[in-house]
């Protein structure tokens, strides 16, 4: 059971956060991307409610199980490309964000993969599926449920 129903207890904010997820899905960033990129954050961040959530998305936008179940070892798979990898090691980055922040050379590689348009729909929904799983964590949000 949740600790709290945020979107009954503030709605203005908690519609402002659904409205910039909407605002972002809307972008160009590749719809598979943004799914493994949700999925590999909330694993990071042991969102049970994301985790469930985005696996179910990405097999919708048609990732594969396989694929999904490589998720966490992404680096030692070859089932993932250099523009995935790219934007995996990206979200980790700022997922953890260390004492340097997103290095050069990630950020290099993200510039060799996405254009602007993309890049910026990849800043974005990296910041917030940590948002959401900074909500869902501490509210100890479970799948099926709020």
């Amino acid at each position: 059971m949740s600790r709290l129903n945020l979107p009954q207890l503030a709605p203005e904010v908690y519609q402002a956060w659904a409205a910039a997820e909407m605002a972002i899905r809307k972008g160009p960033l590749d719809a598979v991307i943004r799914e493994l990129v949700k999925i590999r954050v909330s694993q990071i961040n042991r969102c049970v409610f994301c985790i469930d959530m985005h696996t179910t998305e990405a097999r919708k936008a048609g990732e594969t199980e396989q694929r999904i179940y490589h998720l966490d070892a992404w680096r030692e798979s070859a089932l993932f490309t250099e523009t995935e990898k790219a934007a995996l090691e990206y979200a980790e980055a700022v997922t953890e964000l260390g004492p340097h922040g997103v290095s050069d050379e990630i950020w290099a590689a993200v510039e060799k993969h996405f254009d602007e348009g993309e890049r910026g729909g990849l800043v974005a929904i990296t910041a917030q599926i940590n948002l959401w799983n900074r909500i869902g964590v501490p509210l100890r949000l479970q799948p099926g449920g709020y």
